[in-house]
């Protein structure tokens, strides 16, 4: 049932033949597949399971593991009321353990678990360093949705678990091709401009794809999903921030602020929509909504480091904050009936440009660039005193430049007199500004490909949607 991870089933195979005990973390943001992976990839071979409880105090929690302990048969080992504890019945449950397989201990969702003041940690410490690490038959595995908690308490440790992991497992959204091979499996009848079309409301994460109904056509899909009274997704991004990020609120600003800029914001932008202060708490929320896979920080061509850009990717976020106002009118067939507005038209040619910055990799792929160097840039300046800008640039070290423009249509795109006028001014404007001497081209990247008439036929580099499935 596992569709592609193929570098993360290899890793996790590399540490079943291993001669030694490994100690692997796996992270990624929540709903994209991490505990599915795991227990999908050992199934009955995982020797001891638990997960934390969000909210839940070190009672709680502990309680959860010792349930555990009696659910598997060892109600002895059941009597833990502090982490030391707790790890210490783990060891005896594991030299109880026969066979020469490898014992796999898999805790999900360790930022839960790790309260404050619990001393989970000094637990775990103790349980690797002081015994696991020793043998050679163990396989620990951590887990976490909150990502950035996870790298700061775990792989940057700088105490008793420093430089002790030997795998790490970054888990992302699904691409186009995973997202695809997903609905073949379970036989929902997508063609790939309605895949691309549910990528830019969903994104490639596995939860939100698993709702969808195969007797329902995309639209209603996500109409029942999202916009009826009882939608599964009505309060989905409230409740995916507040389980990632103690005052939640503030984060939710943030990305509400970078959502009215679709190139995004400087530093000095956000300080200004959300009114947070400019100290070290803003830096921590920027760092986890990085960390996390929710935004990105770039620099712009030409530009220093101190004039960077952070800029929302996650899709959702990006979709519940254009749209959560029409929740509101409890429509039914609120998404059927706006898909043929052209205010659907902007949404998708912004969402689509998103698309294609994830896919940037099946991009170069196609124009053969795959093995040469390159950087990814946007750009933004003025020509002719008017604004311009460039939303993907492929600088490549064989001195040549992609300048890419996106346009997400339902059929062949008409290159007009005036659009092609467009990019040449664009081209100009970007070759002044910069004063490269690199060459440059442009590529259209297009749902369905251009329309073949005399403005067309100057583009000479294209990609289609097809291209960003390989």
């Amino acid at each position: 049932m596992l569709i592609g991870r193929e570098s993360e089933i290899e890793t996790l195979q590399y540490c079943c033949d291993s001669d030694k005990s490994e100690f692997v973390v796996v992270y990624g943001r929540r709903r994209v597949g991490k505990t599915f992976l795991i227990k999908e990839f050992f199934g009955s071979n995982i020797t001891f399971y638990a997960t934390g409880i969000l909210g839940g105090d070190k009672n709680e929690q502990l309680n959860t593991w010792n349930e555990e302990m009696k659910r598997i048969g060892e109600p002895e080992l059941a009597k833990a009321d502090n982490w030391f504890d707790a790890f210490k019945s783990l060891n005896m449950l594991i030299e109880k353990t026969e066979g020469t397989q490898k014992k796999v201990v898999f805790l999900d969702e360790i930022p839960w678990m790790a309260t404050g003041r619990s001393k989970f940690l000094i637990g775990l410490d103790y349980f690797w360093n002081r015994w696991a690490s020793s043998r050679t038959d163990v396989i620990l595995i951590i887990c976490g949705s909150a990502a950035s908690w996870i790298t700061d308490k775990v792989v940057n440790n700088r105490g008793g678990l420093h430089n002790r992991l030997t795998q790490q497992i970054y888990i992302k959204p699904f691409s186009l091709r995973e997202c695809e091979l997903y609905y073949k499996s379970r036989n929902i009848p997508l063609t790939r401009y309605q895949m691309a079309e549910a990528y830019m409301i969903f994104g490639g994460i596995p939860y939100y794809l698993s709702l969808m109904k195969s007797h329902l056509s995309l639209y209603q899909n996500v109409d029942t999903m999202y916009f009826s009274e009882n939608a599964v997704l009505r309060h989905e991004l409230i409740n995916l921030y507040r389980s990632l990020f103690s005052n939640s609120e503030n984060y939710i600003k943030v990305i509400e602020a970078l959502a009215n800029k679709g190139i995004g914001l400087s530093r000095a932008d956000i300080i200004e929509a959300t009114k947070l202060a400019d100290a070290g708490s803003l830096t921590k929320i920027l760092n986890d909504l990085i960390i996390s896979g929710f935004i990105r920080k770039y620099v712009g061509y030409g530009k220093k480091e101190r004039d960077c850009t952070y800029q929302l990717i996650d899709f959702f976020s990006l979709f519940d904050i254009r749209f959560r106002g029409k929740r509101e009118e409890f429509n039914a067939n609120y998404w059927l009936s706006f898909s043929s507005t052209h205010a659907y038209s902007i949404w998708s040619g912004f969402s689509f440009e998103k698309l294609c910055l994830i896919h940037q990799n099946q991009i170069r792929k196609k124009l053969g660039v795959s093995g040469v160097l390159a950087s990814i840039f946007s750009w933004r300046g003025s020509y002719e005193k008017k604004n311009v800008q460039i939303d993907l640039i492929i600088d490549r070290n064989d001195n040549v430049i992609n300048l890419c423009e996106m346009k997400f249509s339902s059929s062949e795109y008409s290159v007009t007199k005036d659009y092609s006028a467009e990019l040449r001014r664009k081209r100009s404007a970007f070759s002044n500004s910069t004063k490269t001497r690199k060459a440059l081209v442009t590529t259209m990247v297009t749902t369905f490909g251009l329309v073949k008439n005399a403005y067309g036929m100057e583009i000479s580099s294209q990609v289609t949607l097809n291209d960003l499935f390989d």
